[in-house]
C-alpha cells in the first residue's frame, strides 16, 4: 500500500480538511510509534505522506498509544497517529488514526478511508507542503499529566514494572518513580524484535516470579502500546482488568467520584465482577466486546469508568483512550491511600470459574437455531444466578465462541462442552 497515498486520503485535500476543523492554515498531526522495527519505516513513510499532503507534523517519537491521544489534543492538533500492533508479536505493525480531541476514529469513518485508497487528487506544491518537526521532549508533558491525576503519593511501595519491551519503557518507570514508588523495571531494553515476547500483559509469569522473590508489593504490567494493564500481587496472584475495575470503582464510589453511580463493563465480563458490583451498590452497564463500544456507552450516558477484563480501562475524566500507565497510578494510589494490599483489595469481587470454547468451522450465522436456544435455556437454567452462558459469533472467523462461567470449574467445563457440541451439530 502507497503509505502517502493512505495518510493523504485520511485528510482529504488541505481545503477541504480545515473547513472540517475550523483551522486556518495547514492542518496539524502528531506521530508516535512503538519500537518494534517496522515503525521505523513507517513512520518514515506516514510521515512522508501527511506532508506531502500538506500537513505539519510533530514527530513524538516512541511513546504510549494513550501518549499520543493526550498530546493529541495538548498540542492543539488536529490529528494523531499511532504505528503500533498493540499486544501483537514483532512482525506485526499497523497504523491508528485519532480525531481532534484524541478519540479513536468511527468505524464508519474508517470504511470511508479505506474505500477511498487509491483515488488520485493534486498534491499541495512549494509553499503549500507541510513541515516536519522533532518533538521527542513533549514525552514529560505526558508524564506530568497522568502525575496530577493522582492525589497522594506512592511512598513505600516497592513495585515491579513490566513494559513489554514496548512503548512505555521509558515513562512508565519515569512516572512511578516521580510518584514516589520504589521501581524494579523488567521488560525495559526494546531492540525493535522483542516487544511483547514472552513479557507485558500478555505473558505474566516472568513477573509473578520476580514480584514474588523479591517481596515486592505490585507488579504492573503493559501491553506493546500500553493502553492495558494487568497487575500482579504480593502473593503472586494476577489481577485482571475486571478486578482491576472493582478496585477502582468502589474507591471512587466512596470518594463519590464515581460518575452515576456506574462501570461500563462488557458482556465478557466476569459474572463475579456484576455480582460484586451489584453488592457495592454500584450499577454495569454492559456492552458488547471492544473498547470502541465501552467508549461510546460511557460518552453516551455519561460515565467516567469502563473498561475491559483484558485490562483496557478507560478513565474519561483524565484520557480519552485506556491508558495502561494512568490506571496503573490510580490503582497503587488507592493501595497506598488504604494502606492494604492489593490482594485484599482486589478480594471484592471473586472470579468465577470461566471457560471459554471456540468452535471453529461453523456457521456463525446460524447461532441462533432452535436446538441450540434449547441447549442454552437448559444450561441458564442449571447453573442458576451463580452462573451464565455467553454464545456469540466471531466478528472476522467461522466460528462460534461458547462461553460459560458457573461456581466450580468442574461445571464450567461440563456444560461448556456440551454446548460446543450442540453448535458443531446444530451450526453447520
Amino acid at each position: 500500500m502507497d503509505l502517502s497515498v493512505a495518510a493523504a486520503h485520511v485528510l482529504g485535500d488541505a481545503g477541504a480538511f480545515n473547513a472540517s476543523v475550523g483551522r486556518r492554515g495547514r492542518p496539524i498531526a502528531v506521530v508516535g510509534r512503538d519500537p518494534r522495527a517496522s515503525g521505523e519505516f513507517l513512520e518514515a513513510a506516514v510521515v512522508a505522506g501527511l506532508a506531502s499532503s500538506g500537513v505539519d507534523v510533530l514527530r513524538l517519537g516512541v511513546l504510549p498509544t494513550p501518549a499520543v491521544a493526550y498530546l493529541t489534543t495538548a498540542l492543539g492538533a488536529d490529528m494523531g497517529v499511532m504505528i503500533s500492533a498493540s499486544h501483537n508479536p514483532a512482525p506485526d505493525n499497523g497504523i491508528k488514526f485519532l480525531t481532534r480531541g484524541g478519540y479513536k476514529l468511527p468505524d464508519a469513518v474508517e470504511s470511508e478511508i479505506e474505500q477511498r485508497l487509491g483515488e488520485k487528487w493534486d498534491r499541495p506544491v512549494g509553499a503549500s507542503v507541510g513541515r516536519v518537526r522533532e518533538a521527542y521532549g513533549e514525552a514529560d508533558r505526558y508524564v506530568s499529566h497522568v502525575l496530577s491525576t493522582v492525589s497522594g503519593r506512592l511512598d513505600g511501595l516497592n513495585v515491579v514494572v513490566d513494559c513489554a519491551n514496548g512503548a512505555a519503557h521509558m515513562v512508565a518507570p519515569e512516572a512511578l518513580l516521580r510518584a514516589g514508588a520504589t521501581v524494579e523495571a523488567v521488560g525495559a531494553r526494546p531492540d525493535g524484535l522483542n516487544i511483547n515476547a514472552g513479557c507485558g500483559s500478555t505473558h505474566l509469569d516472568r513477573l509473578q516470579q520476580i514480584v514474588v522473590s523479591r517481596g515486592a508489593d505490585v507488579g504492573v504490567a503493559y501491553d506493546g502500546d500500553a493502553d492495558r494493564c494487568l497487575a500482579v500481587a504480593h502473593t503472586g496472584e494476577v489481577i485482571d482488568g475486571d478486578q482491576i475495575m472493582a478496585v477502582l470503582a468502589t474507591a471512587m464510589r466512596a470518594e463519590g467520584t464515581l460518575a452515576g453511580g456506574t462501570v461500563v463493563a462488557t458482556v465478557m465480563s466476569n459474572l463475579g465482577f456484576k455480582i460484586a458490583m451489584r453488592e457495592a451498590g454500584i450499577d454495569v452497564v454492559e456492552t458488547a466486546v471492544g473498547d470502541r463500544y465501552v467508549l461510546e456507552a460511557m460518552k453516551a450516558g455519561g460515565y467516567n469508568l469502563g473498561g475491559e477484563q483484558s485490562g483496557h480501562v478507560l478513565m474519561l475524566d483524565h484520557a480519552t483512550t485506556g491508558d495502561g500507565l494512568l490506571t496503573s497510578l490510580h490503582l497503587l494510589a488507592v493501595v497506598a491511600r488504604e494502606g492494604r494490599s492489593l490482594a485484599e483489595l482486589a478480594s471484592v469481587m471473586t472470579r468465577l470459574p470461566q471457560v471459554l470454547v471456540n468452535v471453529k468451522d461453523v456457521d456463525r450465522a446460524k447461532v441462533s437455531v432452535p436446538e441450540l436456544s434449547v441447549a442454552v435455556a437448559a444450561a441458564e437454567s442449571e447453573l442458576g444466578e451463580t452462573g451464565r452462558v455467553l454464545i456469540r459469533p466471531s466478528g472476522t472467523e467461522p466460528m462460534i465462541r461458547v462461553m460459560v462461567e458457573a461456581s466450580s470449574a468442574e461445571q464450567a467445563e461440563r456444560v461448556a462442552d456440551h454446548l460446543a457440541g450442540v453448535v458443531r451439530t446444530a451450526c453447520v
